[in-house]
């Protein structure tokens, strides 16, 4: 059996530097994503959302394992896209305001027929509200900057503040919805060792 770690055959697009942005040109891929709004602390709505997605990536996952595929793979970190209709509510963080995507980045041998298999199964096991509310569906967000945060969300002000200078200074424009990646398992790390990729869509 095949066994493959995402994370690392996609560094380029799943790591980044505490110290300095870098810049990523990233390709169209597959991911699970649901949509909502409110704030992630408290919002009902981002918690089914966030369970539903890991339930049917997981399903996916041994699926494949068992199929004829025999691939072995690690499911890929939670993301989120974040904006406002109003982004001065999003820069001064009024969350109830903010709207979300959450996803998870799906491998290329999942396919849409897979996705709705494994979405009955899920269906029949569990009646998760947010089940009927996910999508399978490709997305690409091309040259964009990206940096790592450690430590807690709400301390993440400075970082993006210096993601955004750093755009902007190379002569570029912010463009596109705030894109967090979030690669620790905030239930078993402490909130200070929590590793974060902001990332932000740019244009010349």
């Amino acid at each position: 059996m095949k066994k493959i770690d995402y994370k690392k055959e996609m560094k380029q697009l799943y790591s980044a530097s505490v110290k300095e942005p870098g810049i990523v040109d990233v390709p169209e891929m597959n991911f699970i994503m649901v949509d909502g709004h409110g704030d992630p602390n408290t919002s009902e709505m981002f918690k089914d959302a966030v369970g539903a997605l890991f339930r049917i990536s997981y399903t996916l996952k041994f699926m494949i394992k068992k199929s004829d595929i025999q691939i072995d793979y690690g499911v890929m970190p939670l993301e989120g896209l974040w904006w406002a209709d109003d982004m001065s509510k999003f820069v001064t963080g009024e969350k109830e305001s903010w709207k979300w995507t959450a996803m998870i980045m799906q491998p290329q041998c999942v396919t849409d027929k897979l996705y709705i298999e494994a979405k009955e199964i899920v269906r029949k096991k569990k009646d998760m509200v947010a089940i009927s509310k996910l999508r399978f569906d490709s997305f690409r967000e091309g040259k964009s900057a990206q940096i790592m945060h450690m430590g807690p969300f709400s301390e993440e002000g400075p970082t993006i503040e210096k993601l955004h200078k750093f755009i902007v200074a190379r002569g570029y424009k912010i463009f596109g919805k705030h894109h967090e990646i979030y690669m620790s398992d905030i239930k078993r790390t402490a909130p200070e060792k929590w590793k974060t990729i902001i990332r932000q869509p740019m244009k010349g």
